[in-house]
């Protein structure tokens, strides 16, 4: 088999779910190796599980690398000189080359019924053995089992193994590996139905794919001793192998559901950059020499280094993803926020379908505001609340406490009185009435200012005063699904339900 010298890697999915971020991790460091080397990166299709395995699935697979970032230069939709690139499509190959092992001797027809199998198994256990096959069918002639098959016999297909000595690799993320003969048998490489076993597909695909090095979890490093036996009998190079660790939760448990979002389609939702998400995966297991924590995929390509890969379990740290989040949005300009924002915004029903113009630079301005301190964009919707949702009637806690008192009461009544007969109102406006409160009342610092904004946004915090007050008197100009109220339509509203309206005058 003719090789090639440049870097070949593969990233091969199966189609029966969404990525996992685990799997996010090991196309990444595919790519970026592929992509610093002047590589080649393959997308396999991974589908001969036919009961699970959907196109639907498929689909958003593709989706969820692109979206990454990850591109691919063989693959499903694109071709390739080593095509097809579904497994579904490459059964022929398959029995072909599992034709080739039964006819060398290396290979042998198993009839063992499966109950059978599994009584074995379990006596084996229980008796504190590796469940290890017996090697019944062993003997039984490549003819024989030709006559029993043309009976309507079912028959799986075994490779054989030595029975003594041992599988060693390098591995080049934990070094020496070696496994016993003794503890591995004689694997299926096609079962019964004819789908072949996955070691067997996956040596055969990487061999004539001409792959040259399989970056991937670290649970395939059981599988690692079965596939190097396959390329032994064919007489084919294996390629160099990394085994990444594991990506657990901050409880030391593999990362499920239950930590929190684990598909890049729930992250991509949320709304978490896909730059941020490829920065915060590569951190899963590596670090830059640098130091340097936000990063560009350009940037990763770059520092990116298959050596500096730690053999450790990486704990994915939802804080640290978020943090990261943060500071690529605030890389992004304002357009860019909105563009991304208004899915969010209007399905929470908050902007319509089309922007005017006049509608769409307040929110352009709103999004750089209310995003400042944000996570993901999901939370966006929430942050507008204080824009779009004003109840006094409903205060929580901590505003409540802050005007219950003689002197809150005071300032309250004040900003009512001075404010009493205007028709326009502006934050240049509201300092110079505050600056009028405080030298009459004598009430500064906190008591004068906390109460103020309380009653402005019926919140105890949020948007500073000098950008929420000119970001509301402007909102409220403009046609919203949800009429943003002024500053002074809050004020009178807040003043009626706390009974501070101004005495009117005697006419």
């Amino acid at each position: 088999m003719e090789k090639t010298e440049a870097i070949r890697v593969r990233f091969a999915p199966s189609p029966t779910g969404f990525i996992h971020v685990g799997n996010a991790r090991t196309a990444l460091f595919n790519w970026l190796l592929a992509r610093q080397k002047d590589g080649v990166f393959v997308l396999r299709v991974e589908d001969t599980d036919l009961e699970r395995s959907t196109e639907e699935f498929e689909r958003n697979l593709l989706e969820d690398l692109r979206w990454l970032g990850l591109d691919w230069d063989e693959g499903p939709d694109t071709g390739g000189k080593f095509g097809p690139y579904r497994q579904s499509e490459r059964l022929e190959l398959y029995h072909q080359y599992a034709k080739e092992l039964l006819e060398r001797g290396q290979a042998y027809y198993c009839f063992c019924p499966e109950e059978e199998l599994e009584k074995e198994r379990k006596k084996a256990l229980a008796e504190g053995r590796s469940p290890v096959y017996s090697g019944r069918c062993r003997n039984i002639s490549l003819q024989e089992a030709l006559g029993r098959l043309e009976a309507g016999e079912k028959a799986a297909i075994r490779l054989k193994v030595p029975d003594r000595g041992l599988v060693r690799f390098n591995d080049l993320v934990r070094g020496e590996v070696e496994f016993d003969l003794k503890l591995i048998g004689d694997p299926i490489i096609v079962r019964s139905n004819g789908m072949p076993a996955y070691n067997f597909s996956v040596v055969i695909d990487d061999a004539l794919m001409q792959i040259t090095h399989v970056i991937r979890g670290e649970d395939h490093i059981s599988n690692t001793p079965r596939q190097l036996l396959l390329y032994q009998a064919f007489g084919w190079q294996p390629p160099v192998f990394a085994h990444l660790s594991m990506v657990m939760g901050q409880d030391n448990t593999r990362l499920s559901k239950r930590h929190g979002a684990t598909s890049v389609d729930q992250f991509r939702r949320e709304g978490v950059l896909p730059q941020a998400l490829c920065n915060y995966l590569s951190f899963l297991g590596w670090s830059p020499p640098e130091g340097k924590e936000v990063l560009t995929l350009e940037e990763l390509i770059k520092l990116f280094d298959l050596s500096r890969v730690n053999r450790s379990a990486a704990i994915f740290d939802y804080e640290k993803l978020y943090w990261l989040n943060r500071q690529h949005i605030k890389l992004l300009p304002p357009e860019k926020k909105l563009e991304l924002s208004l899915p969010y915004l209007q399905e929470a029903g908050l902007v319509g379908k089309e922007l005017p113009a006049a509608e769409k630079g307040w929110l352009t301005t709103a999004v750089d505001l209310l995003l400042e301190g944000s996570n993901k964009f999901s939370e966006l919707p929430q942050k507008f609340s204080l824009i779009f949702d004003f109840q006094p009637e409903s205060l929580e806690e901590e505003a409540a406490a802050i005007i219950s008192s003689d002197s809150a009461r005071k300032v309250l009544k004040a900003l009512v009185e001075k404010t009493a007969g205007l028709t326009e109102f502006n934050y240049e406006l509201f300092a110079r009435i505050t600056g009028e409160i405080k030298k009459e009342t004598g009430i500064k610092g906190k008591e004068l200012y906390h109460p103020l904004r309380v009653m402005l946004t019926a919140r105890a915090s949020g948007l500073e005063l000098d950008k929420f007050i000119p970001l509301i008197e402007a909102g409220a100009k403009l046609n919203f699904p949800r009429p943003v109220k002024s500053c002074l339509q809050r004020i009178r509203e807040f003043a009626r339900l706390m009974n501070l309206e101004p005495e009117r005058q005697p006419a």
